[in-house]
């Protein structure tokens, strides 16, 4: 007798960012029901849950990720009803409410009995896969985020000193190359500021070491001689290495992998991803995922098709309800010119000039897609792109609650993904409404 398992037929729905704030069920539109029938027809439903489910119980810290993350924890109940089974949970907000915040959302997801990844006591609970048992086989899932705050990323455990608690980190460093008569300027300024001979002593002392041939740091910016200028980056090793061990224990402790990765940066244009993204979600694929799912910059980048394997770049927003939080703390006030008598929608008021920049300002930020992939024996045989919108707009208490796109607007969405994911080698046709990833 064959078990359901042996095959490895999967089918995947994944969303992009859910910077949630308000209840998902209570609303009817057609297009609305219908998305949510799309995203819960899979065996496999993932979301990146950029929010913390608390009532403040954590301080609110110095460095965060733009908007503070609060959302009370009756929105459990809607998590529930949306139908997703992985939640990442490494992104640049998981700790904007300090330790306070990331353990109360843990607790709360663990409760509601909600697979989760990406945050853990120490570096390697926030690395390792957790699982989620399917008809269809065992599922392991993994998070991580190149987006964060030097103090959000969790620390080992070691024998005589407790681990720190935090998010599973993908370090990357930057780099700028520029021509040699660009290079040859930067030397003699930073001499004639004095910055070579501060570097010198610091070299002499062993605070620095020696800069490579054809190297030089300049006020803490890294430049490199070279042919072609532009901005590069480069992977962190111990981060890289670190989890691929853990893809590749995941990939033989289950039958189906998906990993997470939460990246905001991108290269000179934007649209595209930093330069290091490429080679760590290939090294991700090479190590035993089968689905490589990125999102952070809020708008939709390019898809790869890998050995089989989808790698996306980023979903965009999925639902954004930025500004409708509750309650921000001082520092957001102060940055605005706000004193401590002004209300939050003072504060989204001023900070988007009324809706004339920024966020609300830009389509970008809401039109993106939700894939629908199926699997067999393993390999990807089909891959479906439904374009959302999010009401670009609207009002604020209406937009950031995605509707399935249609007419114009869905055919712009999908050219989008299509134009972007050219680069990669991807081909997408517009059909009957969707997008159709040839492979």
């Amino acid at each position: 007798m064959e078990y359901h398992d042996e095959r490895r037929n999967f089918t995947l729905t994944a969303t992009g960012d859910l910077f949630i704030t308000r209840r998902l069920s209570p609303y009817t539109e057609q297009a609305y029901l219908e998305l949510w029938d799309i995203v819960r027809s899979a065996a496999i439903r993932f979301t990146n849950f950029e929010m913390l489910i608390h009532e403040y119980e954590g301080y609110p810290v110095a460095e965060s990720g733009g908007t503070y993350a609060q959302v009370d924890p009756d929105i459990v109940d809607d998590l529930l009803w949306a139908g997703f089974n992985l939640f990442s949970l490494a992104n640049n907000h998981s700790l904007d409410y300090a330790l306070g915040g990331m353990v109360r959302t843990i607790e709360l997801l663990d409760e509601a009995g909600l697979c989760h990844a990406g945050t853990g006591e120490n570096l390697s609970e926030a690395r390792s896969a957790r699982y989620l048992d399917l008809d269809e086989g065992r599922v392991g899932f993994l998070s991580a985020s190149s987006s964060f705050a030097s103090f959000g990323r969790a620390g080992e455990q070691r024998r005589d000193s407790l681990g720190r608690p935090g998010l599973n980190p993908v370090r990357y460093s930057t780099y700028y190359v520029v021509d040699k008569a660009g290079f040859d300027q930067l030397r003699q300024v930073s001499e004639r500021m004095g910055m070579e001979a501060v570097k010198r002593e610091y070299i002499a002392a062993g605070y620095l070491k020696p800069e490579k041939e054809g190297e030089l740091n300049f006020a803490g910016v890294r430049f490199v001689a070279g042919d072609k200028p532009g901005m590069c980056t480069e992977v962190d090793k111990s981060d890289l290495e670190g989890n691929v061990k853990w893809i590749s224990d995941a990939r033989r402790q289950s039958d189906f992998v998906v990993f997470s990765m939460h990246a905001h940066e991108g290269g000179m244009d934007r649209w595209q991803p930093a330069t290091f993204h490429q080679p760590f979600a290939r090294a991700c694929i090479d190590a035993g995922t089968d689905a490589y799912i990125g999102h952070g910059p809020h708008f939709i980048r390019g898809i790869e098709i890998y050995k089989r394997r989808p790698i996306f770049y980023s979903l965009g927003n999925f639902v954004f309800q930025n500004e409708t939080v509750r309650k921000m703390p001082a520092d957001n006030y102060e940055k605005t010119g706000l004193d401590d008598a002004a209300t939050p929608a003072d504060y989204y008021d001023r900070r988007s000039d009324n809706d004339r920049k920024g966020f609300p300002a830009d389509a970008k930020f809401w039109e993106s897609f939700v894939p629908w992939c199926r699997y067999e024996g393993g390999d990807l045989v089909e891959c479906k792109l439904y374009p959302i919108t999010l009401g670009f707009g609207k009002r604020r208490t209406v937009r950031g609650r995605p509707m399935l796109a249609s007419g114009e607007l869905a055919e712009k969405i999908i050219t989008k993904v299509a134009e972007l994911s050219r680069p990669f080698g991807t081909e997408i046709r517009f059909e009957d409404g969707i997008g159709i990833v040839k492979l």
